[in-house]
């Protein structure tokens, strides 16, 4: 099993970082560059609660995304051909005096077969340059929605 832990700086808000994560239509995929669209399906979505399929390249799953509490978002991994245990994602946000948001980010990788054991340690090692070089793009993407551009 494999915990990747790192923190990114955004001057998007608390509110707009839990907008764009929670935001499944079509071009997702500009913002988050694992969840293209031909894997996306809203299973079922309330005010702070989701069921998502998502995914690229051959690997998905299904996701149960928990915003109750938007300073602390929670998605579960519920079903995958790839992962499975206590795979999941967490995101905590706080806000700084300087209006700028800190998020600090949890991913858990538990393969539940040979490929995503074998892909959890190349996650657990060389992997995590590359999510945290992915979610410093998907940062920008979203500073950029939130201001408009």
């Amino acid at each position: 099993m494999a915990t990747i832990h790192f923190k990114q700086t955004t001057t998007a808000t608390p509110e707009q970082f839990v907008a764009a994560l929670t935001d499944f239509g079509p071009g997702r995929s500009k913002l988050f560059g694992n969840s293209a669209d031909g894997y996306l399906e809203v299973h079922e979505q309330g005010p702070d609660q989701a069921d998502v399929t998502e995914g690229s390249a051959g690997i998905w799953e299904r996701l149960h995304y928990d915003w109750s509490d938007p300073n602390h978002i929670v998605l579960t991994t519920t079903d995958s051909n790839t992962w499975g245990g206590r795979s999941g994602h967490t995101y905590t946000l706080t806000q700084q005096p300087n209006g700028t948001t800190d998020v600090d980010v949890v991913v858990v990788r538990e393969g539940k077969n040979l490929k995503g054991r074998l892909l959890g340690i190349v996650v657990g090692t060389v992997g995590k340059g590359v999510l945290v070089k992915a979610f410093a793009k998907t940062i920008k993407a979203i500073e950029a929605r939130s201001s408009g551009g």
